[in-house]
């Protein structure tokens, strides 16, 4: 058995488990390419794991025609959750729309409206919670565990794809046709906002182009993080 055949095997029992155990779960997609792996094994496999994705509202038109092809494919329909409308009128009026640019704190602000208040509603009366995350990723996920304890949202959560490598993702992505982000071809490893997302060089990190004009230790959204800091959250056995 490949390293790949063990990894998917391994991600497979996780997901089974948490669909047996920790029912209702729900998998936070961002519709790119870790995430596409994890959507091609619980859709093919029924696993009965709901999918959502966060519609910030200023998302790549390329990322939102994966909901179609998600459809297309697997004859799935990827639950939306917006932001406030509110809450964004209140920002762009105050600070300005792209007022992110301007500081660390002004970005997680946006962040929070557009994504984490957003994540809490789609998480709301589930037990569990899945990401496509990886260790390899960033600084900010070299500990990352498979399974751990979510105290932000009071729930476990689940990370299938720790162990996985950025040649593992894309090993499983062509055996297996899975549809992909048309900008991962345009130099885009990871995908978030229009505003916030660049194409990177070759050589650098694969989240370089998320909020380039910030240091990497600051680099997450803030999906992940209590009080502006990532959570260092303690691993649970399997």
């Amino acid at each position: 058995m490949s390293n790949l055949d063990t990894l998917v095997a391994d991600t497979l029992q996780t997901l089974e488990r948490i669909a047996a155990e920790y029912s209702p779960a729900v998998f936070a997609s961002s519709l790119a390419a870790e995430d596409m792996v994890l959507t091609d094994l619980i859709l093919k496999n029924r696993l009965g794991i709901g999918i959502f994705s966060l519609e910030t509202g200023r998302l790549h038109k390329e990322t939102l025609a994966m909901l179609d092809k998600v459809k297309e494919r697997y004859g799935y329909d990827i639950a939306l959750f917006r932001p406030q409308q509110e809450a964004v009128d209140g920002y762009v009026t105050q600070h300005g729309l792209n007022a992110f640019y301007d500081s660390v704190e002004m970005r997680r602000e946006c962040c929070r409206i557009r994504k984490v208040e957003p994540l809490g509603r789609a998480l709301a009366g589930n037990k569990a919670w899945i990401t496509g995350q990886r260790r390899a990723q960033a600084a900010t996920r070299s500990s990352l565990a498979v399974h751990e304890d979510d105290p932000a949202h009071l729930m476990d959560k689940f990370n299938p794809l720790a162990d996985w490598s950025e040649q593992d993702v894309w090993d499983y992505l062509r055996i297996h046709d899975v549809p992909v982000n048309a900008l991962h071809a345009q130099g885009f490893p990871s995908i978030g906002c229009e505003p916030c997302t660049r194409a990177i060089e070759p050589g650098e990190d694969v989240r370089a182009g998320r909020w380039w004009w910030e240091n990497p230790e600051s680099k997450e959204c803030g999906l992940h993080v209590v009080d502006g800091k990532l959570i260092r959250i303690k691993s649970v056995a399997a």
